[in-house]
């Protein structure tokens, strides 16, 4: 199939420059943007009445439109992705963002979920959305795993590999759980698992179990079935998602139809199986990916963004990935750089931890 050229080459330097400016008030702005406003911002003097007529023109390649009565335009999604590959300058991370941006993601941080979860806030703080981090898939052999009381409704599970990877989940176990069967059933499970990986747990407990069922009493039983079930997202359906910054969305959120954007935005960040599934389309590339409103069809209802960036572990696998999601509005060129920094970061703290 011949590849379509972009209607960017069709553009004289004024279209390009009035597109430009067009696109770049309506990120920072998020309203749409007239002919007056324009004719104050072009380097050369232009008429208010030549501006009509490019944006007009511009309208006709489908880079523009016009989102009511209003003589004002905005991109349209076509316009919003050329702008994004063929004209838009990508800022440089400020240094005092890299620094803070260091100190969360520490290279010697023992709990990789800790790191995961403050990467998480510091990148929805940094970029004023919602961040995705994915916590990479547990594929080393289990070195140890422990039941932790809290109280009686509350339990941690904590699971250690034998590549230092310390994992945390809470739990509910099982009512009338004691002491003795925790212990018990922490003995029975490093016994098993040891060695082994986590993908591989659940058919050896299960048949370890019915051989050990004499040996085992039912609490016991139960905790351990309840305890491998906290741990069914990381089996054999890709890593674990954390979202931070949801209000962060609801900001800028004034009208009715943005609310309504924001809630269908919220229903897809519930359905974290999907958003993981498009995570997984980092494994196409190994550098930041831009997906616009209808481009995947998870978005294609509110409107939204997604930049996201795969990170990779020593042999040059990706593991995990970190991503910020918005309105398809989002300042692109400072958010691109900032998701691109901390998956550096991510990959430099999974493979320290190889070591």
């Amino acid at each position: 199939m011949t590849q379509q050229a972009s209607p960017l080459g069709d553009l004289t330097s004024r279209s390009r420059e009035v597109f430009r400016l067009i696109v770049e008030s309506y990120l920072a702005s998020g309203e749409p943007v007239g002919s007056r406003t324009l004719s104050r911002s072009l380097s050369e003097g232009v008429s208010a009445a030549t501006i009509r007529n490019t944006m007009q023109d511009l309208e006709l390649l489908g880079l523009l439109n016009a989102p009511h009565t209003s003589a004002g335009r905005i991109p349209t999604q076509l316009g919003l992705r050329l702008f994004v590959d063929g004209i838009m300058e990508f800022d440089a991370v400020p240094l005092p963002d890299r620094a803070e941006l260091d100190r969360s993601i520490d290279g010697n941080e023992s709990d990789l979920t800790g790191a995961i979860e403050r990467a998480g806030a510091m990148l929805s703080g940094l970029t004023r959305g919602a961040s995705l981090v994915t916590a990479p898939k547990l594929e080393a052999p289990i070195k140890h795993l422990e039941f932790v009381s809290l109280s009686a409704e509350r339990a941690l599970v904590v699971l250690v590999t034998a590549d230092g990877q310390v994992e945390n989940r809470l739990m509910t176990p099982p009512p009338g759980m004691t002491p003795s069967a925790m212990r018990q059933a922490a003995n029975f499970l490093n016994a098993v698992l040891e060695g082994h990986t986590l993908s591989e747990a659940r058919s050896i407990v299960s048949r370890e179990i019915a051989k050990n069922r004499a040996e085992l009493d039912t609490l016991s039983q139960n905790l351990i079935e309840s305890g491998l079930a906290v741990w069914s997202d990381d089996m054999g359906k890709g890593s674990r998602l954390v979202v931070r910054g949801r209000a962060n969305l609801l900001e800028d959120s004034a009208s009715s139809a943005d609310l309504e954007r924001i809630r269908q935005l919220f229903d897809d960040l519930e359905q974290k199986r999907d958003l993981e599934q498009l995570l997984s389309l980092t494994e196409g590339s190994a550098g930041v990916r831009i997906f616009i409103g209808s481009e995947n069809k998870l978005f294609s209802l509110s409107g939204s963004a997604l930049v996201v960036s795969p990170y990779m572990n020593a042999e040059r696998k990706i593991v995990g990935a970190v991503g910020v999601i918005g309105p398809t509005r989002l300042n692109y060129a400072r958010i691109v750089p900032i998701v691109d920094y901390t998956a550096q970061l991510m990959g430099r703290l999974v493979n320290s931890r190889s070591h």
